[in-house]
């Protein structure tokens, strides 16, 4: 499956959805990415985030990579927030 995130409040159904499709509970996620599991819960729930160090690692774990890609149009906006 694809996953397209726009929004910060999207990762997280994201990121749930991903560890579910490979049967971890968020216990196991967690020993595996070396974190808490609280630290799970709470990206799953959107109410923290979390460093990219971790984000990759749990992709890594569930089988995802993480691409970026340009947004048709969208490199004005994203120039002119930058400079």
């Amino acid at each position: 499956m694809r996953y397209t995130i726009r929004i910060g409040q999207q990762l997280g159904p994201s990121v749930k959805s991903m560890r579910k499709s490979r049967g971890l509970t968020q216990k196991e996620a967690a020993f595996k990415a070396g974190v808490l599991p609280k630290t799970i819960s709470a990206l799953e729930n959107g109410s923290t985030t979390v460093t990219i160090e971790t984000l990759l690692r749990l992709l890594a774990i569930y089988d995802y990579t993480l691409e970026l890609t340009p947004k048709s149009n969208g490199w004005d906006i994203v120039s002119q927030s930058i400079w």
